[in-house]
């Protein structure tokens, strides 16, 4: 077994799903491996991956809006707020989604569904540099 590993440095343009699918399907290119697996990793704890639906927008819409109504800016009992009032709603919407999806890869293609699509997941606001590892491990 054969292991490539790169970073993306990856600009976010604020709060929301943002597909990554390209870019870690560049890197899987450069790795030159045929079959395998495929592994992102997100360096931080106010971001996450989600594999979801990239056909319509709005199941994307939905599920964050969703994630907002479960965990509100304006809860009184958050201690943590010195970054403002998505910070600590930040933290716990990374911890309860995920910080690491694996997708398998045969003839050197990731096999997504025909409507998924890796997502880096901003739960910050405002625009922040996020760095992703991709791990490839395979043939």
């Amino acid at each position: 077994m054969a292991v490539f590993q790169e970073k993306l440095t990856l600009r976010s343009p604020g709060s929301g799903t943002h597909e990554i699918t390209d870019p870690v399907a560049r890197v899987l290119a450069r790795s030159k491996l045929r079959s395998g697996v495929v592994t992102v990793f997100c360096q931080h704890t106010s971001a996450s991956l989600v594999i979801m639906e990239n056909a319509d927008s709005s199941a994307r819409r939905d599920l964050e809006a969703w994630l907002d109504r479960l965990v509100p800016e304006d809860d009184p009992h958050f201690e943590h707020t010195l970054e403002g009032p998505d910070d600590m709603p930040s933290h716990i919407k990374m911890a309860l989604t995920r910080t690491s999806e694996s997708v398998p890869f045969a003839d050197g293609r990731m096999q997504l569904g025909t409507w998924q699509g890796i997502f880096l997941w901003e739960h910050r606001r405002s625009s922040h540099e996020r760095s992703v590892m991709v791990t490839v491990i395979g043939e």
